[in-house]
């Protein structure tokens, strides 16, 4: 499930509220340098969000921004360009710091289950909650990514594995609580905005997965819902 391995082409796409966003290797300016001098098309956009002087033009210290900010979330080719793929990491953290501490506020995951792990696939985020009490979160995850979608609906969690190894990708899954086929709640060492996403898991920090392990049990419910940019 988690893609420890996967690197290269990227292709990101946020549907609904975000337009869809796709970059191949080739979609930014070929350079020699390994920060690139040219402004990209969402420039004024990725100043914006890192403090930068607003002005639509590349220079050094922007470059050098950008670039630390692709090489911290995994996405690349991390040359500083202000592309797509970049801007589209950055709104979507603007939109997950939006919801605040109330993450349930569109009624979509269920009151009536008592504890209940919920996952806004859209805004890629989950968050425990019982009733219409919000026991913890929300917080940033990462899930499945085209092709390998995390499944929506009310599930429940079948099986726990504090130390467990795919036996598909030959990964390490630790804090894995599954609740759908193969699909599980587990730590990576990963940015939780690294693009593309998992193989259908709900990717979490260590701090997070092992909250969700003192909280959840075998038997608690599990709501997927929303649609993952991209997919």
């Amino acid at each position: 499930m988690g893609d420890i391995r996967r690197r290269g082409a990227i292709a990101l796409g946020i549907t609904g509220l975000v337009a869809p966003l796709t970059l191949a290797l080739g979609a930014a300016p070929a350079q020699a340098a390994s920060c690139t001098t040219q402004a990209g098309p969402y420039q004024k956009q990725v100043e914006k969000f890192l403090g930068r002087p607003v002005d639509g033009k590349q220079s050094a210290a922007d470059c050098k921004a950008v670039q630390a900010f692709q090489k911290k979330h995994g996405i690349t080719p991390a040359i500083g360009y202000a592309g797509p793929v970049t801007w589209g990491v950055m709104d979507l953290m603007t939109k997950q710091k939006a919801v605040g501490d109330d993450p349930n506020k569109d009624g979509k995951c269920p009151v009536n289950k008592g504890r209940i792990a919920c996952v806004n696939l859209t805004l890629q985020l989950s968050w425990v909650q019982d009733g219409d009490k919000l026991v913890y979160g929300p917080v940033p995850v990462r899930t499945g990514r085209d092709g390998y979608e995390t499944r929506t609906g009310l599930k429940k969690i079948y099986w726990r594995d504090i130390d467990h190894v795919s036996s598909v990708y030959d990964v390490p899954m630790p804090y894995s609580q599954f609740f759908a086929g193969g699909q599980a709640f587990h730590s990576v060492n990963l940015s939780m905005w690294n693009p593309p996403g998992s193989h259908g898991c709900v990717n979490m920090t260590t701090k997070d997965a092992k909250k969700y392990w003192s909280l959840l049990k075998t038997g608690d419910d599990v709501f997927v819902y929303g649609r993952k940019p991209g997919t």
